[in-house]
């Protein structure tokens, strides 16, 4: 499994003692996600908000469901909009709801199972998420120079190539490309299988020429010096011969974008909207960016067609009325003539202003 950052052991919280306590009545719901067969991903990052929620009841000496009621999960909500983040910023509507929503389902759970009589999260109010929009989307020139960053005369520097340019084929999730197995790569048919990815769903992606090409070197050149006794078929290693953690793949990406001087705008995911934004407007329909994203809904994914405003901006140069660019670059007798200055996109509204009242 990959390293998913956990701690161990998680320290308790309250009286840990009590089967009847928020901490044990937690664990055991923690259990039950499990049980379900819900990712350990999933389950660590419930147990995260949860943990942060019984911690905050515990200092104000609330330690068992039964004392938690419908204002106190409000309280606990004005919490959340009040705290800031280490830089001071505040939490968004996005991240608020995501750490109440665990909250919510744990108490349904705990109804549901005859713990509680009732159920205090019932029609609880969260905030509105924002429609947010990826905060910046590189060009293709950009992402070649990212791509070009490893020094490929060393062998990470061509393993590393090989990430980045899977990552920009496929727009593969972080962890889909840290938990790829090799035999998982079909080199004839151009494709990726991705297993259990988000929401342990399986899901097959075409991917490019191009990248097969660099995960190919890799494989023969790289991964055979890498590789330790007791493979377990994993693609991409590490120089200790491990799986990829997380946050050393996203370090390293990061690392990458800013050495092409893209500056601090993101790292595995800025690969994924990049790829989904450049197809559409490319032409792709929404629906096969959907199923490569591995999208349940097309709702997430309709955000790229907010991003890619190519044919928008088509439009808008063909038909918004103030066409500086038509106006000045006509000769007298109406041919082209040579490309428009900056001086003469500014004089424009001027010289159509004097036109239009007759001077």
């Amino acid at each position: 499994m990959p390293n998913l950052g956990r701690r161990e052991p998680f320290a308790p919280i309250g009286p840990a003692h009590d089967p009847q306590s928020l901490y044990r009545q937690m664990k055991d719901y923690l259990e039950w996600l499990a049980e379900k067969n819900y990712s350990p991903r999933s389950v660590l990052t419930w147990e995260r908000y949860l943990r942060y929620f019984v911690t905050w009841c515990d200092e104000r000496g609330l330690t068992r469901p039964t004392e938690i009621t419908r204002p106190i999960l409000e309280r606990y909500q004005r919490h959340l909009f009040l705290k800031r983040k280490a830089n001071g910023a505040p939490l968004s509507a996005t991240h608020q709801a995501g750490q109440t929503v665990p909250v919510q389902k744990w108490f349904r759970w705990l109804t549901r199972n005859n713990r509680l009589l009732y159920n205090p999260a019932a029609d609880l109010d969260l905030p509105r998420k924002e429609e947010r929009l990826p905060k910046y989307v590189p060009t293709p020139g950009e992402m070649e120079r990212v791509l070009g960053m490893p020094n490929l005369d060393t062998p990470t520097g061509v393993r590393d190539r090989a990430i980045l340019e899977t990552l920009y084929s496929t727009g593969m999730r972080r962890m889909e490309v840290i938990g790829l197995q090799q035999r998982e790569v079909d080199y004839e048919r151009g494709t990726l299988m991705i297993r259990q990815g988000k929401g342990r769903k399986d899901r097959m992606v075409p991917i490019g020429e191009r990248a097969l090409a660099w995960i190919a070197r890799y494989r023969d050149e790289v991964r055979p010096e890498l590789a330790l006794a007791g493979d377990d078929g994993t693609l991409f290693l590490t120089v200790a011969g491990e799986l990829f953690s997380d946050n050393r793949m996203t370090r390293m990406v990061r690392d990458y974008v800013r050495a092409a001087g893209l500056g601090p705008i993101g790292s595995c995911h800025m690969f994924r909207h990049a790829m989904a934004t450049q197809m559409l407007e490319n032409g792709a329909d929404v629906r096969y960016i959907q199923a490569m994203l591995g999208h349940a809904d097309i709702k997430t994914t309709q955000v790229y067609t907010r991003v890619s405003i190519r044919a928008l901006k088509d439009i808008h140069t063909a038909t918004h009325p103030a066409r500086f660019v038509r106006s000045v670059t006509k000769s007298i007798d109406g041919e082209d003539g040579p490309p428009a200055t900056a001086a003469d996109l500014l004089a424009a509204p001027d010289d159509e202003a004097g036109e239009e009242s007759g001077e």
